[in-house]
């Protein structure tokens, strides 16, 4: 049984929560999906192309961060998606967790993020916002647990090579 917390993080529409649901049912454990989390405060301003400031996004990684850990506390692992844009939030996350987490950063051409953005339907982001993700966002580095993947490739091949990265570095 996978033990552990995993964050399939990325801008908007990298494919955060197909990878993440596939990613959990391969693992074998829950999935939370961190856009349906957001206070509806921040889905509104969202929703009206205002990019959230750092006082909008603390209070919704702490109740993701805390998701997680429930989820730990039960003695299995857990996999959410969440943009964690910023180093400070991808810590914010692991100190509400209680552990650490290991990162799945999904990155793409903005080509490609704008043109998925424009096949969705129903989703509350407008593609106005892509370019404030992209300008915000802090790759993780070499002092963060993080797996790299451009999805160009196919959900599956990601969802492999993901579980593949995770289990192939447990004790």
């Amino acid at each position: 049984m996978f033990k552990g917390a995993v964050i399939v993080m990325g801008v908007t529409s990298c494919g955060k929560t197909s990878v993440g649901e596939g990613l959990a049912a391969e693992l074998g454990c829950p999935f939370i999906e961190g856009d349906k989390l957001h206070p509806a405060s921040n889905i509104a301003k969202m929703s009206a192309g205002t990019p959230l400031t750092d006082t909008d996004r603390w209070p919704w990684l702490d109740i993701i961060g805390k998701a997680m850990k429930v989820e730990c506390d039960k003695g299995h692992g857990v996999v959410a998606s969440c943009s964690a844009l910023k180093k400070a939030y991808r810590q914010k996350l692991a100190d509400a967790t209680g552990q650490p987490i290991t990162f799945i950063h999904l990155y793409g051409s903005r080509e490609l993020l704008a043109a998925r953005m424009a096949d969705r339907k129903g989703h509350f982001m407008p593609t106005s916002l892509l370019d404030s993700q992209l300008a915000t966002i802090e790759i993780p580095g070499l002092d963060e647990t993080a797996l790299h993947l451009d999805v160009i490739l196919p959900v599956d091949e990601l969802v492999r090579r993901s579980k593949a990265y995770l289990t192939d570095n447990r004790d």
